[in-house]
């Protein structure tokens, strides 16, 4: 019995370290690049062309984090006893071309799933398509969802494939993929 229990101190010890050093790892980082952009001008214009003023890719500096840290520390991972109620698919009765993206027609008060995982990196109005919430997914491709009214959803919040993204304001959901600047064809995705 003793060494079971020492065995689990033994195992906590070893994450609270790894949790710890990483956790020390990006703040040195961090205030690294804090001097050397304080202390280079065109450093800083470097970083606030590609930072604030391009489309920032998460899932590239996802992938770059974990190449040389490993996973990132969720909750999810420590407790698994929240489950997700809403798990749906993308269901729709009709299908059409809308200006660089598709039209799907849907229900009255349609529940909008998410269709992959990612980060909501836009929220707001868009021409055309009314309230808009745009989402870079884990693979890279960047998903414009329009006319959806959303609650409980932030700026840069992390969402779930499947999940509830929100409510179709009508009969129509607007649907853009793009990735690298380019619009992508919507049947691969639907």
């Amino acid at each position: 019995m003793e060494k079971k229990t020492l065995k689990k101190k033994l195992v906590l010890k070893r994450k609270v370290r790894n949790f710890i050093s990483r956790t020390l790892i990006t703040v040195i980082i961090v205030l690294i690049a804090l001097i050397v952009v304080k202390n280079n001008p065109s450093f800083k214009n470097i970083i606030i062309e590609n930072v604030y003023e391009k489309s920032f890719k998460f899932t590239k500096a996802k992938k770059f984090y974990q190449k040389y840290f490993g996973d990132i520390l969720t909750l999810d991972s420590i407790s698994k006893e929240e489950q997700a109620v809403f798990s749906e698919k993308l269901n729709y009765e009709k299908v059409e071309k809308y200006n660089n993206g598709v039209a799907l027609t849907v229900n009255k008060n349609y529940m909008v799933p998410i269709l992959e995982s990612g980060v909501v990196v836009f929220m707001g109005e868009k021409e055309g398509y009314g309230s808009t919430v745009v989402v870079e997914q884990i693979d890279g491709i960047t998903v414009s969802y329009g006319n959806i009214s959303t609650n409980n959803l932030k700026l840069y919040d992390y969402i779930e494939k499947g999940n509830l993204l929100g409510e179709a304001n009508d009969e129509k959901l607007y649907l853009i993929f793009q990735k690298d600047g380019k619009f992508l064809d919507y049947k691969k995705y639907i």
